[in-house]
């Protein structure tokens, strides 16, 4: 039975215990992630699978679509029961596929009081600051962080996107509970920052987690791993990620039942410590 509970658990915090492969949110929407899905009836079929599946974990953000990916959850899956939702803010999005940082404290939290408000929930578990905004000064925005925190908007906070330097720099204002890098077998650029999120307990969500590069075409060691443990590619690519530290929170995503599937399924492939070392060398080379 594909059960996603098989990749182990994590407490973010230290507290709150979820499943470690989760759900990304983000392609629940339309082309650019903005909009309506162009299949929201298929959109909503894959949101309702997802406790089926053993996931307990999903990841939005309050620019997919924009808000439509957090409405569609709660319109889905409210009240949420065994489900840990997190959502992220400090982007606008003036356009299809455009992405640009906002981090004036008052958006800050006024983005944060608006993302509970369409989840449906007292508190938002996790709320994670979705990029530093250079042209306001950090301190500035942890501080509206750590005072989301201590007026009960939010449980947990995390950050996307950061280096050790600025992980570092948040931890003096308020505690980091996950960290949130573009991380997969073919871009290992965030190596540093899983690293500390390791040594520290700090979960490390990495957004597109399948991504293989080369590796993934015909005749590859991943190529021939897969064929061994009779699976896809990318299973193979998302099962390297798990293997990789006990801290990492996967969160692959879709907008079909199928492919959503397909990617729990990853949670029953165990590489061995030789398949993980050939993919690890072939990936760096």
């Amino acid at each position: 039975m594909v059960d996603a509970a098989k990749s182990g658990t994590f407490k973010i915090g230290g507290e709150l215990e979820i499943v470690r492969l989760g759900f990304g949110a983000m392609r629940i929407t339309g082309p650019g992630i903005w909009g309506d899905p162009a299949d929201p009836a298929e959109a909503r079929r894959t949101l309702k699978r997802i406790p089926e599946l053993g996931i307990t974990f999903i990841d939005t953000a309050d620019s997919y679509g924009p808000s439509v990916s957090e409405e569609l959850i709660r319109e889905t899956l409210h009240p949420y029961s065994g489900l840990v939702i997190a959502t992220k803010g400090g982007l606008v999005r003036p356009g299809p596929g455009v992405w640009n940082p906002l981090g004036r404290p008052d958006y800050l939290i006024q983005e944060a009081h608006l993302s509970r408000r369409r989840l449906g929930v007292k508190r938002i578990d996790l709320w994670q600051l979705h990029r530093i905004d250079p042209n306001v000064p950090r301190s500035e925005q942890f501080a509206a962080i750590k005072s989301l925190i201590d007026d009960g908007v939010i449980r947990f906070a995390g950050l996307s996107e950061v280096s050790v330097a600025e992980i570092e720099a948040a931890r003096a204002v308020f505690p980091v509970a996950t960290v949130q890098n573009r991380y997969n077998l073919a871009d290992r650029t965030s190596e540093a920052v899983l690293d500390y999120c390791t040594k520290n307990g700090i979960g490390f969500i990495p957004w597109f987690p399948l991504a293989a590069g080369d590796l993934a075409k015909p005749g590859t060691v991943l190529d021939a791993i897969a064929k061994k443990h009779k699976a896809a590619p990318s299973q193979i690519a998302l099962a390297w990620v798990l293997k990789r530290s006990p801290v990492m929170l996967p969160i692959p995503g879709t907008s079909k039942v199928a492919h959503l599937e397909e990617n729990v399924a990853a949670a029953d492939i165990v590489l061995n410590d030789e398949e993980f070392a050939t993919l690890d060398k072939a990936a760096r080379g």
